[in-house]
C-alpha cells in the first residue's frame, strides 16, 4: 500500500505500541492511533478470522467510516454483528474475503494486484469501474481492460463470502454517484441475488450508467458450490441462467465469454480526445 502511494500512517497490534514498521508507528489501540495521528479514513485489517469481530468493532468505535476486512472464514455471525455495529454507526465496510480496492494512480487498500510495481504496470487510470466477487478475476478484468486501452477509476472486490458488508448493489450506486465514473464493469457468480439486485436498480432508474457484465457458474448444477462461498445455488435462486436473464432484460449488456469483457465495454463507451469517456451512438 505504501509503494504505490496509499498514505499509511498507523499500525495496530495490542502489545506492540511503541515500535515502528517502515516507519510507521504502531499503537496498542485503534483509538490510539486515530488520535495520535490527527484522525483515520480507512481501517485495513489483517487477523486471523476468528479476531476479525473484535478488530472491526474497536475500528467503527474508533470513529473509522471505512473498513476493508480482508481475511476470509469469519463466522457469519461475526459479520452480521459488525454489519449492525457499521449501520448504527454510519460506517461501510469492503468484505469479508476481498482483496480490497484500488484507484489506478492514487491508493489501494487492501493487496489488489499483488506488489505495487505490477499494480501500477498493469492498471491504466480513466473513466470504467470495475465490481467483481472474485479477487483474482478484478485484476484480470482490470489488467484486460487496460492492455486494450480502456482506462479505470475505481476497482473493487466485493469479496466472496455468502454475506459481505458493501455488495453489487451498494457498489453500483456509489458508481452511479462517482462523477470520474462513467461505465461499470460487473463479474458476477451464482448464488445470491447480488446481481438481480443490480437489475432491479436499473429498472427503477437508480443505476443509468453503461454496464457490461459476465456472470461466472455456467456449468455449476443445483447444489453445488462453485468457486467460493457465497457462490452456491439452492432450488431455482441465484442461478446462472435466472442472473444473465435479469440483467438483459433491463438493458445490461452481459457477455458469454470473459475474454470478450474489453470489446464489449468499447462497444458501449467512446474514449474523446479530452480522456473522457461517453455513451456510444
Amino acid at each position: 500500500m505504501q509503494r504505490y502511494g496509499t498514505r499509511v500512517v498507523a499500525g495496530c497490534t495490542p502489545g506492540k505500541g511503541g515500535q515502528d514498521v517502515l516507519a510507521v508507528p504502531v499503537y496498542d489501540t485503534v483509538a490510539e492511533g486515530v488520535e495520535r495521528s490527527g484522525g483515520l479514513d480507512v481501517s485495513v485489517i489483517f487477523v486471523p478470522a476468528p479476531l476479525v469481530k473484535d478488530a472491526a468493532l474497536e475500528a467503527i468505535a474508533a470513529g473509522i467510516k471505512l473498513l476493508v476486512i480482508v481475511p476470509d472464514r469469519v463466522p457469519i455471525y461475526d459479520v452480521l454483528e459488525i454489519a449492525a455495529a457499521a449501520k448504527d454507526a454510519g460506517a461501510r465496510f469492503v468484505g469479508p474475503n476481498t482483496l480490497g480496492l484500488l484507484s489506478p494512480g492514487k491508493a489501494v487498500f487492501g493487496m489488489m494486484g499483488g506488489s505495487a510495481a505490477a499494480a501500477k504496470d498493469w492498471f491504466l487510470p480513466g473513466r470504467v469501474g470495475v465490481s467483481s466477487r472474485s479477487g483474482g478475476i478484478t485484476s484480470s478484468i482490470a489488467y484486460y481492460l487496460s492492455r486494450a486501452g480502456v482506462g479505470l477509476s475505481t476497482i473493487v472486490h466485493v469479496g466472496g463470502d455468502a454475506i459481505v458488508g458493501t455488495d453489487h448493489p451498494a457498489i453500483m450506486e456509489l458508481f452511479e454517484h462517482d462523477p470520474d465514473t462513467d461505465a461499470v464493469v460487473m463479474f458476477g457468480e451464482i448464488g445470491t441475488s447480488q446481481e438481480e439486485r443490480v437489475a432491479d436498480l436499473i429498472a427503477a432508474g437508480r443505476f443509468t450508467k453503461p454496464l457490461v457484465a459476465y456472470v461466472g457458474g455456467k456449468g455449476a448444477q443445483s447444489g453445488t458450490r462453485f468457486s467460493h462461498a457465497g457462490a452456491i445455488i439452492e432450488g431455482d435462486h441465484g442461478t446462472h441462467e435466472g442472473k444473465v436473464e435479469r440483467l438483459r432484460e433491463v438493458g445490461a449488456t452481459v457477455v458469454d465469454n470473459f475474454g470478450d469483457i474489453p470489446n464489449a465495454v468499447k462497444s458501449v463507451i467512446r474514449v474523446m480526445d479530452t480522456g473522457k469517456i461517453s455513451i456510444g451512438d
